[in-house]
């Protein structure tokens, strides 16, 4: 699974990271992809063009095909096989001139932050040596014959694992997918995942996270209990004992409120907005190897690029938050807890599907109702990602300023009207927005030599493709 280097405030667009589920594809036989998107207009939209010393785009692009020609070079000069001259390119990254120019840049070059200063960075070389890239298993759960892979407890993924033991102990293949009672017990279950991901999700080499009680079943079975006919106006943690989980949140009254270079979330906003950032891809080869990356460095339109290399530092560390003694508060060393969530899925002890989305925290929303509405309606792939998408925003956002909208539920005005007059009434405070605005889901299937894909065809940025 994938593992991220932490430096600092910012890291670099790192070559020295995997995202692995399952062998790494060498000859692409099935693909899918997920489109790019991004946040509403910012008036520090164009701030990060002064990061640059003023490059043009392609001045930068030029400068970074230099990197990487560079990069290649030293390691051909290394001799020896493939694995040899990969592990040399990733000593030059991580030891050589890369982690040399990172560290003068960021040591030396004061550039703009989300606070309206200039400050230089705290990453040096010495935090990139000492960082390399590894693997792990990954954090799994049974569920009807199925068995969901995900990213660790660092990440936000098991969100998507405890929604499903949750949502086990009901009746969904009875249930209309499109119907209110459908997406009520969906969205119930993701207000009591997300609470746990705030009171108990950081990374494990930091934090003592109680992750066998959080996927278990009797956890998930009292969990359930809170699961009503009406809709939570209220964010709950488990209560598990020796752990006492805090909640931190604002309230969302206006997210146009605050706008500030390198803030807010980098995805798409309720209203459907979107502009380029993060981007989603699903491979699986005619062997049978499976990939599955959601490639995001945060907000990489307003990112110091480094002219010497022409790439920007990313900023996801500003997943972390700055308050002492809560799971995912900043520490040296410390993995953020990302909201990028990568999926594979085994049927029969056999690879079956990797799939995900751009979306920061309405990833691990989209990818349960599509998945639910393929396992539990007979839906393909492609109806599934076309099916009218929801999303909460219940809980408090991942990105600053962290601001929480108790009980919205916003829905795509294809949802039939009895749906959402239904879900009024069951208490949830429903937005519509435009019918093909929610989700940006791909996914890819192997079924015995059969390969399929399907892509998000909202905005016309996803496509899946074959050979």
């Amino acid at each position: 699974m994938r593992s991220e280097p932490i430096e600092g405030i910012g890291k670099p667009r790192i070559t020295d990271r995997w995202e692995r589920l399952g062998p790494c594809a060498q000859n692409r036989d099935f693909r899918a992809f997920g489109g790019g998107l991004g946040r509403r207009n910012h008036r520090f939209r164009q701030t990060g063009r002064q990061h640059s010393q003023h490059l043009t785009q392609a001045e930068k692009y030029l400068q970074l095909a230099e990197t990487y020609k560079r990069i290649v070079a030293e390691a051909e000069a290394v001799g020896g096989d493939r694995e040899a001259q990969i592990e040399a390119a990733r000593r030059t990254w991580s030891q050589g001139f890369i982690a040399e120019a990172i560290d003068r840049f960021a040591s030396s070059t004061p550039t703009m932050d989300s606070s309206g200063e200039r400050h230089l960075g705290v990453i040096t070389g010495q935090d990139m040596a000492d960082w390399q890239a590894h693997y792990e298993e990954p954090t799994s759960v049974d569920y009807h014959g199925y068995r969901f892979c995900k990213g660790g407890f660092w990440s936000q993924g098991p969100v998507f694992l405890q929604q499903m033991r949750l949502l086990e102990g009901f009746d969904l293949a009875s249930l209309d997918p499109k119907g209110p009672e459908f997406v009520h017990l969906i969205t119930e279950a993701c207000k009591l995942a997300m609470a746990d991901r705030e009171g108990y999700y950081g990374d494990p080499k930091f934090v003592d996270v109680p992750e066998a009680t959080l996927l278990s079943r009797a956890y998930a079975e009292e969990r359930r209990k809170l699961i009503g006919e009406t809709a939570s106006l209220e964010i709950i943690p488990g209560s598990i004992e020796g752990y006492e989980p805090r909640v931190i949140y604002g309230l969302d009254e206006d997210d146009d409120d605050f706008d500030a270079t390198g803030a807010g979330e980098p995805t798409v906003q309720t209203d459907g907005q979107t502009k380029g950032d993060t981007c989603h891809i699903d491979v699986i080869d005619r062997w049978g190897n499976m990939v599955s990356a959601t490639p995001s460095g945060g907000w990489l339109q307003s990112s110091p690029v480094i002219p010497e290399l022409g790439f920007c530092l990313n900023s996801r560390a500003q997943m972390f938050w700055l308050e002492e003694g809560v799971p995912a508060a900043l520490a040296p060393g410390k993995r953020p807890r990302t909201t990028l969530s990568v999926n594979l899925v085994y049927r029969e002890e056999e690879p079956y599907m990797v799939f995900g989305t751009p979306g920061g925290d309405r990833q691990d929303q989209w990818t349960v109702g599509f998945l639910l509405r393929h396992l539990h309606h007979g839906m393909n792939l492609q109806e599934s990602i076309d099916c009218p998408m929801w999303q909460t925003d219940h809980f408090p956002s991942s990105f600053w300023p962290r601001n929480a909208d108790l009980g919205s539920l916003t829905l795509e005005d294809r949802f039939p009207k009895a749906t959402v007059e239904g879900l009024k009434e069951r208490g949830h405070k429903v937005t519509l927005v435009d019918g093909w605005s929610l989700g940006r889901i791909s996914a890819a299937t192997k079924e015995g030599d059969l390969l399929k894909a399907a892509a998000n065809p909202r905005f016309n940025q996803g496509y899946a493709i074959g050979r």
